[in-house]
């Protein structure tokens, strides 16, 4: 829980988030305590428990100060939110938040440009449950309010999608939904706290992949929701019955990781604008699909909601085939192909999300047909004119079709 006192602006909560005197002691960083037993004193002390809440020892699958103080930190990142939880993957987190407020006979909507993982949850983990999942375009906000039924328990949103880059009016999605009875749940990890701050635009639950931003450096994988302290109760008892628990290795990393968030968020930003921009004014590409970009989709939507942006967006190419969209991304050689993003080295996958639509259209309505096939890039912390001079390799390796 966030603790009182004078607020700080964001970089000095970054540094100082979490760092409590009796977590830290002596040093700078909270130790990494690695135990799965915490000692009692004597029988009396046993006797008496223990609080149910960061900060007080019981056992191991409730933490330690390595893990307390990262979540603690991320509660002040996030204004409005009363606690955060913590899960061994992004994935992790997006479950349990839909767990811990969906039951049997409840309906979830989801948009439709969701992470892929998550529309995996619907088919694969929420349907075994009884829990039907309805799909609805992020851009229509007249059909998303057509969409609740009386079963409608909670909306996941994600804005921008982490592929198509779609912004949606998230207070208004939000506000919604509370009108209708049921929570809003945002999957904020393209944006983090930094760049938008969920719950002071009326989600009630913010989702994050702290795998990608947070930890920078690709070697740890852990997720996060924030939010208030009714939901946040909810939330705590179904990740305690689920056994949901993260490494305090992989926190001391998450903790070193949001020291530097700041500053690795603006580079990465201010990165990913140049490269955007070359981009925009090459005829291979057919749309760059940029939600920082000025005269993007959605742009001012993204200028009106939100402080700051990141290193990933998409590109789509301009009526060429499969074999030359590989050999592009073949050609690139300081873009690792892999997925994930946040971290500080640049990647690039490829992606084809009509498989992956059931309330919206691939290519979007307007769009030329052959104008279909995405490239995606994680912009990291290499100069950005090499990154460009790596792209330039890599439109000219698809040749002439």
């Amino acid at each position: 829980m966030t603790r009182p006192g004078k607020p700080r602006r964001t970089a000095t909560r970054l540094v100082e988030a979490g760092r409590r005197n009796e977590w830290t002691g002596a040093v700078v960083n909270p130790p990494v305590w690695r135990a799965s037993t915490h000692l009692y004193a004597d029988s009396t002390d046993l006797a008496e428990g223990r609080p149910n809440a960061d900060g007080h020892f019981y056992y191991g699958r409730r933490g330690s100060p390595t893990q307390w103080a990262l979540a603690e930190a991320l509660t002040e990142l996030e204004p409005g939110a009363y606690g955060t939880l913590l899960y061994p993957s992004g994935v992790a987190a997006i479950a349990g938040a839909l767990l811990g407020v969906l039951k049997t006979g409840d309906a979830l909507l989801m948009t439709d440009n969701a992470y892929e993982p998550s529309r995996a949850m619907a088919r694969n983990l929420l349907a075994p449950l009884g829990i039907e999942t309805r799909f609805f375009d992020p851009l229509d906000i007249d059909a998303f309010a057509q969409a609740f039924c009386d079963r409608t328990a909670a909306v996941l949103l994600e804005s921008p999608g982490s592929l198509t880059m779609e912004v949606c009016d998230v207070p208004a999605f939000a506000a919604i939904a509370r009108e209708k009875g049921a929570l809003s749940l945002l999957d904020n990890t393209w944006a983090s706290p930094l760049g938008f701050q969920a719950l002071r635009h009326g989600c009630d639950a913010a989702i994050m992949s702290l795998t990608k931003h947070v930890g920078g450096h690709s070697d740890l994988m852990m997720g996060s929701v924030a939010a208030g302290e009714e939901l946040y109760g909810r939330l705590r008892a179904k990740a305690q019955s689920l056994g949901q628990v993260t490494a305090p290795d992989d926190a001391a990393l998450a903790t070193r990781g949001l020291r530097t968030l700041g500053l690795r968020l603006e580079r990465s930003t201010s990165s990913a604008l140049e490269v955007a921009e070359f981009l925009s004014q090459r005829s291979e590409i057919a749309y760059v699909l940029c939600p920082m970009l000025p005269g993007a989709p959605r742009h001012e939507l993204w200028q009106r909601d939100f402080t700051g942006g990141c290193g990933l967006f998409s590109f789509v190419l301009k009526g060429r085939s499969v074999a030359a969209r590989a050999r592009l991304i073949d050609a690139l050689e300081l873009f690792g192909i892999g997925y994930s993003w946040g971290g500080y080295e640049s990647l690039v996958i490829p992606f084809d999300p009509a498989r992956v639509r059931s309330a919206t259209a691939w290519p979007p309505q307007g769009w030329d047909s052959a104008d279909r096939l995405g490239v995606r890039l994680s912009i990291g912390l290499e100069d950005p004119q090499d990154l460009i001079a790596d792209l330039e390799r890599g439109l000219a390796a698809m040749g002439d079709e």
